[in-house]
């Protein structure tokens, strides 16, 4: 019955996602998808402060019913534009500036992840740019869109090297649990915690502000506690906005 409840928790929610998704708007075609800046950004030249961000936003067809694609941008003070960074398959892996910095993502309206501006934003900058290139899964050909390393591996591996930035991705990042620096057992970068990660297809998370996550090939279900939430596959975070 255990292993029954278990496997409910897991497919329902996977199932609803799916029934919203086909009663949503009709899929578009992913050549002719709107691209262009969901007016979340400030405009670069007016905006003289520093920002970093992480974005995230379903990505294309039915892959979204699942999986969120995610990205981040980072602008130093002064700056009179925005670098954005994607880890895609096409390509260098490593795309910079490939897409607007806040653009919608083949028409899917990006969600915030994380958010800093002014000193703090500065601080991070020079951390979060040697990660991507310190990143290690950067050549033509290592990109995996499951279990991994593929676009949430990617942010996620900022996030382990840049722990200041004390961010999460939402459970509907599969391929964030992919082991990028291939560690078995590792500390949650912000804050106490610990998680084993198999190889991107299962894992167990207890962290501070992680929260509890089991991931089942690449599916999360999960309790946040810090600040109220369930985490269900598909549906993603339901709950207080952790951003």
């Amino acid at each position: 019955m255990i292993v029954v409840a278990f496997g409910l928790l897991l497919a329902l929610p996977a199932a609803t996602s799916a029934g919203l998704y086909l009663l949503g708007d009709s899929p578009e075609d992913w050549r002719s998808a709107d691209r262009s800046s969901a007016g979340i950004l400030p405009p670069a030249e007016s905006y003289n402060e520093a920002v970093v961000r992480i974005f995230a936003a379903r990505t294309v067809r039915w892959r979204g019913i699942f999986a969120v694609h995610s990205w981040i941008v980072v602008k130093d003070a002064g700056a009179a534009g925005y670098e954005r960074y994607d880890y895609t398959a096409w390509g260098e892996p490593i795309r910079v500036n490939g897409f607007v910095a806040d653009g919608r993502w083949f028409g899917k309206e990006p969600d915030l992840v994380f958010a800093a501006d002014g000193d703090e934003a500065q601080r991070l900058i020079p951390k979060i740019r040697a990660a991507i290139d310190g990143y290690t899964h950067r050549n033509q050909g290592d990109y995996q869109a499951w279990p991994g390393p593929n676009s949430n591996t990617f942010i996620a591996a900022i996030l382990d090297a840049v722990p200041e930035i004390g961010a999460v991705l939402p459970p509907t990042a599969i391929g964030k649990d992919y082991p990028h620096d291939g560690r078995l057992i590792s500390p949650t970068p912000a804050g106490p915690g610990e998680r084993l990660r198999l190889g991107g297809v299962l894992g167990f998370t207890l962290g501070w502000l992680e929260g509890i996550e089991v991931n089942i090939l690449g599916a999360v279900l999960g309790l946040d506690l810090r600040r109220p939430a369930i985490k269900l596959p598909g549906l993603g975070r339901i709950g207080v906005d952790p951003s």
